[in-house]
């Protein structure tokens, strides 16, 4: 299983909320975070805003269903054709395991017994 940390602008999360909704994973975890990229900020005439409000949106998806994901992610949150400045990142990490608190069981035991 993977996990797949998607920083978005604000103004794109709930259409990447919905395209993931719509492409079956609707299991996310949305937050308000606070940034920067390699342009270090934004300048807007003599006031330099060194933090940019995004969203990151939070899943963990099965390892076959990651490149979909990804894309379905990019295509919704890019900001033009070819993308600007500040659209944001993907970042995807292993996720060892993967527990249900309410009944404690282990989510893919099954399949590894298997």
């Amino acid at each position: 299983m993977l996990m797949i940390r998607a920083i978005v602008r604000p103004e794109k999360s709930d259409e990447v909320l919905a395209a993931l909704m719509d492409a079956g994973f609707p299991a996310v975890t949305k937050y308000s975070v606070a940034g920067r990229g390699k342009q270090r900020g934004i300048k807007i005439g003599d006031v330099t805003y060194d933090e940019i409000p995004k969203m990151m949106l939070m899943s963990v998806v099965r390892d076959e269903d990651k490149d979909f994901v990804i894309q379905t992610i990019m295509d919704t949150a890019r900001t033009s054709e070819k993308g600007a400045f500040g659209d944001g990142k993907i970042f995807v990490s292993e996720v060892e395991d993967v527990y249900t608190i309410s009944s404690g069981v282990k989510e893919g035991a099954v399949e590894e017994a298997a």
